[in-house]
């Protein structure tokens, strides 16, 4: 055999269940750390030698450590080890610890064992990666989670910023010479922990099951029941928490202001979960399991009261995670190739327009035209694609309203920064609607609103019937802002959306001021802005798109008219929108 040395002796204990190989490695001097301890792989590939698995694991201070990339090297070299043994034994047994040297090896030889190094995919593996630190990077979680992070950053990466959330989790942002996108890498609190620590995190979590304890504050009790007197109880009883009664991992994400938006696409397992951080998209390290897709649907069919099974195999609720309010869309079998998800939170404060235009999702003349459009009531729609910041825009523009115009928002599901606003100052009350005959529906919904007074309504997404409900609001309660999202990718979609799928006259579609278009770039951006013209056969005519098309300089534009207050000019219009911009600058 290979002679690792005197210091180098592997303790790891190599397991098969079903077809995963587990090395236990509770005793190991070198942690079962297969990227850097050669003893460790050899122990690994040593046990593949016998037969192949699907996964490696690693368990060591009650972590688990799932070396997915790296598997098939692991088994090739094991399948290697045990065929090349008969032709060169010096050979197999550096298999055994050193694969990749050995491949290279292998490949330079002629005669049989070249050929077995090629057969058992040993040399592909090889050559398809840099060396053990990239390949070598596994996906991490106490035993207790079921989902998983990928510990070590990317190869090459350059981190760009760092910092802290309140959980105790470690943010980290990447930029990676060959990616696509930015890395958000997570490092939640419990992998901080020592040994001891997480071996205690695993007995508590027993003695929840084994004492049946339940409530806020089983957590602290099982881990109280258990820790010494110099183990973190809090942190401790906080993560039992969050991998037994909440929503995990989730929590740590979401804990993060920065972030919007969640995507887990089906079926999770397969692909990392990528995020909206600062209104760009960007991977991160964070991987769910079907464990996790399992936990995740209890959870949300317990806190939202709604079905999602097979039976009824899509979902829209509202949870709450780490304090925010958080949209859930979820698909799972047979309409979906498995189950997926995506989240969406409420900003814990509310977006400005000064905000969006930090972040380049619109110029500060758009900003200027659509706050002075929005204080002087104008009828606006916001469109785009799903994920592109429509609801985001909404809720700025709900900020422009003077604080003391009574505003009304109508939702089905609660994402507008009502709170916000209230304690901003502003007179805004919420109508809760359902679209599913159950309770009171969005055009109910909207003609309650117009019997509330006059002010400004905000639809959160004009998608049925209350499409006619909210025209005739446009005409009969001109004297407020009237506001709504939509999908469409420009303004001809929305048109052809709201006159012939939702049933509106193109007379009354003709009562929109503005057009507000959003697209996906790096970002989020405002690509379009429209004003409708013409009554019978409503067309638009761009007023940026996405830079100023000079019909307002032009003196051309039928809204900067329209916002003139008596006694005003259209000269004094403009000037009140490139004052209000400069504010923005």
């Amino acid at each position: 055999m290979f002679d690792f040395g005197d210091d180098s002796d592997c303790d790891c204990v190599a397991q098969f269940v079903d077809d995963t190989l587990r090395l236990d490695a509770s005793d190991c001097p070198d942690d079962g750390d297969l990227a850097t301890e050669s003893n460790c792989r050899a122990t690994a590939i040593g046990a593949l030698r016998d037969r192949d698995a699907d996964l490696v694991v690693v368990r060591s201070a009650g972590l688990d450590r799932r070396y997915e990339a790296a598997t098939p090297l692991l088994v090739a070299a094991g399948r290697f080890a045990a065929r090349a043994d008969f032709h060169d034994e010096p050979l197999a047994d550096r298999a055994l610890a050193d694969p990749l040297d050995a491949a290279r090896l292998a490949a330079g030889r002629a005669g049989p064992v070249a050929t077995i190094a090629a057969e058992t995919g040993l040399v592909e593996c090889a050559t398809a990666t840099e060396g053990y630190e990239t390949l070598f990077r596994p996906q991490v979680a106490p035993i207790l989670a079921t989902e998983r992070v990928v510990e070590r950053p990317p190869p090459e990466a350059t981190l760009r910023d760092r910092y802290e959330l309140d959980t105790g989790a470690t943010v980290r942002l990447y930029d990676a010479p060959d990616a696509d996108l930015p890395m958000y890498h997570l490092t939640p609190v419990e992998l901080t922990l020592d040994g001891a620590a997480t071996a205690t995190l695993e007995t508590a979590s027993q003695r929840l099951v084994t004492d049946a304890l339940e409530g806020q504050r089983a957590a602290g009790r099982a881990v109280r029941a258990v820790a010494s007197d110099d183990q973190p109880v809090e942190t401790l009883a906080a993560v039992l928490d969050k991998h037994t009664r909440g929503f995990g991992v989730l929590a740590d994400v979401f804990a993060d202001p920065a972030v919007t938006d969640v995507f887990a696409s089906a079926p999770v397992g397969e692909t990392p979960v990528r995020l909206e951080h600062e209104g760009r998209a960007v991977r991160s390290n964070v991987v769910f399991t079907p464990q996790t897709a399992d936990a995740l649907a209890s959870q949300f069919r317990r806190e939202s009261g709604r079905a999602f099974s097979r039976a009824s195999p899509t979902l829209d609720a509202a949870v709450t995670v780490a304090g925010r309010s958080v949209r859930v869309a979820g698909v799972t079998d047979p309409v979906s190739d498995g189950t997926g998800f995506t989240f969406r939170a409420d900003s814990r404060d509310r977006f400005r327009l000064a905000d969006l235009v930090a972040n380049d999702t619109l110029t500060p003349a758009v900003a200027g035209l659509l706050s002075v459009a929005v204080e002087r009531s104008a009828s606006i729609l916001v469109a785009g694609g799903r994920g592109v910041g429509k609801t985001t825009l909404l809720g700025a523009l709900l900020g422009e309203l003077d604080a003391g115009t009574r505003t009304v928002v109508v939702e089905d599901t609660p994402e507008l920064p009502v709170d916000s606003l209230r304690e901003a100052g502003h007179d805004c009350q919420r109508l809760h609607v359902e679209r599913d005959g159950s309770g009171m529906g969005p055009t109910e919904a909207l003609r309650t609103a117009l019997r509330l007074g006059e002010g400004a309504i905000a639809v959160g997404e004009v998608r049925g019937d209350e499409a006619v409900a909210l025209y005739e609001a446009m005409r009969v309660g001109a004297d407020g802002t009237t506001l709504g999202t939509i999908h469409g990718e420009d303004p001809e979609t929305v048109r052809e959306r709201v006159t012939t799928d939702l049933g509106v006259a193109p007379t009354a579609f003709a009562d929109t001021d503005l057009v507000v278009t959003l697209e996906r770039t790096d970002g989020r951006r405002v690509a379009d802005v429209s004003e409708v013209v013409g009554r019978d056969d409503p067309a638009f005519a761009p007023l940026f798109s996405p830079g100023e098309t000079g019909r307002i300089d032009r003196g051309s534009s039928a809204v900067v008219a329209s916002l003139a207050r008596p006694a005003e000019t259209y000269s004094d219009v403009r000037e009140a929108i490139d004052g209000r911009a400069a504010t923005f600058r």
